[in-house]
């Protein structure tokens, strides 16, 4: 990593820019994912009607892959799936319903499956105003990000064999530590807060993932700072303070596609942004220990009904 390229990431504001992303992607070796390199291959894409799932859909589509959009209203992604096909008229985009939140519809989701998966994209996000409930009773948040994309993977294991699965995650999970309270029942709930947790929570078991799943690629990345319509409706204040620093969804989208294309693949089970990884700590209040992470591991597990692994 550059000198330049870790002062803009510790200084978060313009790393997580477009400025950050244009001045990264001048220096990046020639080792764009090549043209037509998926082709004959399936991604899937969740919270692809929109933002960056969106734009992650195009641009892999633009690589010749076959997409799976996952979204939990069919009948609203009518007009997605037309912008995608007018972007990327060759390409085959096809709309899966599912809400990632509900372990029963994710059990049927998987089990419509049977064609090999190149590339799992868990991009679908949430962030209510209130704490809300998921139809098995896990704080929403934490079911959307953590337990339904956890799910999902398991039961998509033998179609992953030569896979990789990406989590979008965010960089405001530099803020937050491991909740000890995942599901957040014990303190007066925050939408931001609960949404940097639960992101935490998808970094640091990222690593226990990769090795449950090897040889299976696992990476966890953030996307910066990105106008999109999740982070309009869910912060304004912010994105009226930002709107000449949000990157594109494009460029928002950039490391996924990366990750997912790029050959040979990336060393698995790291946290990745503007296609460099990344530190997971750069405050001491939220590091913690192995034994706090394998408890997550399993608790998360266990919420989202993965039966105990063989000892």
């Amino acid at each position: 990593m550059s000198a330049l390229d870790t002062l803009l990431d510790r200084t978060v504001i313009p790393g997580y820019s477009k400025l950050g992303y244009r001045l990264r992607s001048r220096t990046w070796p020639d080792d764009d994912p090549a043209p037509n390199s998926l082709t004959g291959k399936t991604v899937i894409v969740t919270g692809a009607r929109s933002g960056l799932g969106k734009a992650t859909a195009a641009d892999l589509a633009r690589l010749g892959a076959r997409v799976r959009l996952v979204v939990r209203d069919a009948s609203r992604a009518a007009s997605a799936v037309a912008d995608l096909r007018g972007d990327v008229p060759d390409a085959t985009f096809e709309v899966d319903e599912c809400d990632i939140s509900d372990l029963d519809a994710v059990r049927r989701y998987a089990g419509r499956l049977t064609d090999p998966i190149h590339a799992l994209i868990h991009n679908a996000g949430v962030m209510p105003a209130k704490r809300t409930q998921s139809p098995q009773g896990h704080e929403l948040t934490l079911a959307t990000h953590v337990l339904g994309p956890l799910l999902l993977t398991e039961l998509l294991k033998p179609l992953l064999a030569d896979g990789r699965v990406i989590f979008v995650a965010s960089g405001g999970m530099y803020t937050q530590p491991l909740p000890t309270d995942p599901e957040y029942r014990d303190t007066p709930y925050k939408a931001a807060t609960a949404y940097a947790r639960t992101k935490r929570i998808q970094v640091e078991l990222t690593p226990l993932l990769a090795a449950d799943l090897a040889p299976t690629f696992v990476a966890t990345m953030h996307p910066g700072w990105s106008e999109t319509p999740g982070l309009t409706d869910s912060l304004p204040g912010f994105t009226r303070l930002t709107k000449h620093l949000l990157r594109t969804p494009a460029e928002g989208a950039d490391t996924t596609v990366w990750l997912a294309a790029t050959e040979p693949a990336p060393h698995t089970g790291k946290f990745w942004h503007d296609r460099e990884p990344r530190p997971t700590h750069y405050l001491n209040r939220t590091r913690e220990s192995e034994p706090a992470r394998l408890a997550m591991w399993t608790y998360c597990r266990a919420a989202a009904g993965i039966q105990p692994q063989a000892t």
